[in-house]
């Protein structure tokens, strides 16, 4: 072997010395940096024709593991994702207040009722009227401000989605311009372990926003994928759009996420995310929120039902002059359609609480008997009970709403038979039309209507609806528009839905109960989710649109817990509240109606624990049960997604605190070891310096001998 050679070889192993040196105390000054990858130096040997010829350092690489990386991503993609969830589904908890107190949502439900208990104790008293009344009102606002906080969350939400979309794109740019730098290096043979490591920081962090699979490139750098495959970097960076939908109420309908490929390919991003920020805020905005905004006007509008209920069934002393009733979504004689039993409309003197006038009706289903005379078709409803009262009062439909005035100062009152009384979908005659409800909105609220397939509908064929269905994962399956067919009924309406050509028949079927309230059941295991996107629909003679008539999607029923509120009228003078009964039984000349009656005081305390049929909301099935029970099991319900939602965070955290760790300390920096090498590497490279000096020397010697 030559002096030359050995002092290549030697020379070698000294610069592969410094090279591992170097790599070392870069080691050992980034102990403390967070996010900081340790350094490896590959070092190998070198071979000329079979003979050893030094050493040199193949790359310099970061220490890296794919399993503990994998791992610690998709920990951590699921801990952003049940962290989010929790942060804003706990701030929907807080708007109820404390389930067990005495201010929270749910306990002044109950106090409403306490509160017409004390009224009917004194039926004369304003101040105990005043204190029902500002009580039922003030549940009323409550609700209204909660439904709209929560509607504030879905845009908080979808306003952090639109951020997190940014930041994606923007991570997405530096990971590819990495790459770039990264395959460089490779081809050169440099070192990009600052770049490696760089980039394994914006990986991590894109990997909070969505769960992401990562996958090393040949010529160097990641490739990076979602978990339903979609191309993110690697070959050119993805693009991700999305337009947020500004102010958010019950109804409104989101925009679509969308990914354009590298290669150009635009898919549906939502579709097949598991986890990350992203789908934690999706999954708050479209499936958390809205379950707690249907069960919260599903309860309100109960609420609401009964105490309704039980102040059509009494009178105010003096009765009103006039009874005009809610839009009940229907022509007259539809909405009479299906009554049965007995009610009696009343005239009554305002002074002497007598009944001057008297109409009694029996419903047979499809007419009507007044006064017990013959049963006449439900179309001439008007003129036979004007032609009864004889010009005491006058009974008129309009928009709608039913509406009876008495003549001069009389009142007048509506009761239903004991015996029989008069009831259509479990509500009684003043009731189904709200003749005296207590509390009015400007749109219908119930929708069990009692219509029937041969129902006659109102609306105008070639009006749409346009639907939208959503998978699991939130993104869109197909918008359908559907148009109002020729046929006038709504068995027709049901057909024109059910069609597997024209409507939505492939995704599921509408169908009419037996309360007369339309439902849809969608196909499929997942289900998919139904809502409403565009109703240009109008009925007539109410005005109120198909959605709203049958309640259909999820955020028209929603939309119901804003906008109820006390009738003006009793807010501005509390005895007009209903808190007598009238005496059907009392003899002509004798009082029917007493101003100390407080009977009807007391169906109104009872009304919370009266049976009622509850319709299926959010993730609730429904059934019959009080007002009162369906708040206790709403009010444990909201603490127990709140608390599991907190115990998911907390797992997910955990799992993610463990990853980290292991990553972290088969990646990070030991200074034990680093201390190690070190004196290793020092050793190596006296060791190849005094090879040089050895061969300088022997040099000395051969030229000396000259």
């Amino acid at each position: 072997m030559s002096l030359s050679t050995i002092l290549n070889i030697a020379n070698s192993g000294l610069q592969t010395a410094q090279t591992q040196l170097r790599v070392v105390s870069d080691n050992v000054s980034n102990v403390n940096t967070p996010g900081y990858v340790r350094k490896i130096a590959d070092q190998v040997s070198l071979t000329t024709q079979g003979v050893g010829s030094g050493v040199e350092v193949a790359r310099v690489r970061i220490a890296t593991d794919r399993f503990l990386q994998a791992a610690s991503l998709s920990a951590g993609a699921e801990a952003s994702r049940q962290g989010v969830r929790y942060e804003l589904y706990d701030r929907i908890q807080s708007l109820f207040g404390d389930p067990g107190g005495n201010t929270g949502f749910f306990s002044q439900i109950d106090d409403i009722f306490a509160a017409f208990a004390v009224a009917g104790e004194d039926a004369v008293s304003g101040p105990r009227r005043q204190d029902a009344l500002f009580r039922t009102q003030a549940i009323l606002d409550e609700a209204g401000r909660i439904s709209g906080q929560i509607q504030a969350v879905r845009e908080d939400a979808d306003g952090r989605i639109q951020s997190a979309i940014e930041k994606a794109n923007s991570l997405l740019q530096q990971i590819e311009t990495l790459n770039v730098d990264i395959a460089k290096a490779t081809v050169l043979n440099g070192d990009a372990s600052g770049a490696q490591t760089q980039q394994a920081r914006l990986v991590d962090e894109l990997s909070s926003l969505m769960d992401v699979q990562v996958s090393q490139r040949s010529v160097g750098g990641v490739s990076i994928r979602t978990g339903a495959g979609i191309l993110l970097a690697g070959a050119g960076a993805a693009t991700l759009q999305y337009n947020r939908a500004g102010t958010v109420n019950a109804e409104t309908g989101f925009n679509e996420i969308w990914v354009t490929e590298p290669g150009g390919t635009k898919r549906a991003f939502a579709d097949g995310l598991k986890s990350g920020e992203i789908k934690g805020l999706l999954e708050l905005r479209d499936v958390d929120a809205p379950q707690a905004a249907e069960r919260l006007a599903e309860l309100v509008t109960h609420v609401v039902d009964e105490l309704n209920r039980a102040h059509n069934a009494n009178s105010a002393v003096p009765p009103p002059t006039t009874l005009t009733g809610k839009n009940v979504g229907q022509d007259l004689t539809t909405a009479l359609t299906g009554f049965t039993g007995g009610t009696t409309i009343a005239v009554v003197n305002p002074t002497t609480g007598a009944i001057t006038t008297r109409v009694d009706l029996v419903f047979s289903g499809t007419g009507v008997s007044i006064n017990g005379g013959a049963v006449t078709p439900m179309a001439n409803f008007l003129t036979d009970v004007n032609t009864a009262l004889g010009g005491a009062a006058t009974a008129s439909f309009a928009g709608g709403s039913l509406s009876i005035a008495a003549t001069g100062s009389n009142g007048v009152a509506i009761a239903d038979s004991t015996a029989t009384p008069g009831a259509k979908a479990g509500r009684g005659f003043s009731h189904y039309f709200g003749m005296n409800d207590l509390i009015s909105s400007e749109r219908p609220t119930l929708y069990d209507l009692g219509m029937t397939a041969t129902s006659a509908h109102g609306f105008t064929a070639g009006e749409t609806l346009s639907f939208r269905f959503t998978g699991q994962s939130g993104a869109r399956i197909r918008d359908i528009q559907v148009a109002i067919p020729a046929g006038g009924t709504v068995g027709d309406i049901l057909t024109a839905l059910n069609s597997t050509v024209t409507g939505v028949g492939r995704y599921g079927s509408f169908a009419l109960d037996a309360n007369g309230e339309m439902k849809f059941t969608p196909l499929g295991d997942p289900a998919p989710r139904m809502s409403v996107l565009e109703d240009t629909t109008i009925q007539i003679p109410s005005g109120v649109s198909a959605t709203e008539l049958f309640g259909l999607g999820g955020g028209v029923r929603a939309s119901r817990a804003d906008g109820f509120k006390v009738r003006t009228d009793i807010q501005q003078s509390p005895s007009k509240l209903a808190l007598a009964q009238l005496n059907l039984a009392a003899s002509v000349g004798t009082a029917a109606l007493s101003s100390g009656d407080g009977r009807g005081a007391l169906t109104l305390a009872d009304a919370g624990q009266r049976t009622a049929r509850f319709s299926a909301a959010g993730d609730s099935p429904g059934g019959n049960l009080s007002v009162s029970r369906y708040a206790s099991e709403l009010s444990g319900e909201i603490g127990g997604r709140a608390q599991a939602a907190k115990t998911r965070q907390a797992s997910a955290q955990a799992l993610a605190t463990e990853a980290d760790a292991r990553q972290a300390n088969y990646e990070g920096v030991n200074l034990d070891e680093e201390l190690v090498l070190m004196t290793t590497y020092q050793q190596a490279f006296n060791a190849s310096a005094r090879l040089i000096q050895a061969a300088s020397d022997m040099y000395d010697t051969l030229l000396g001998m000259i």
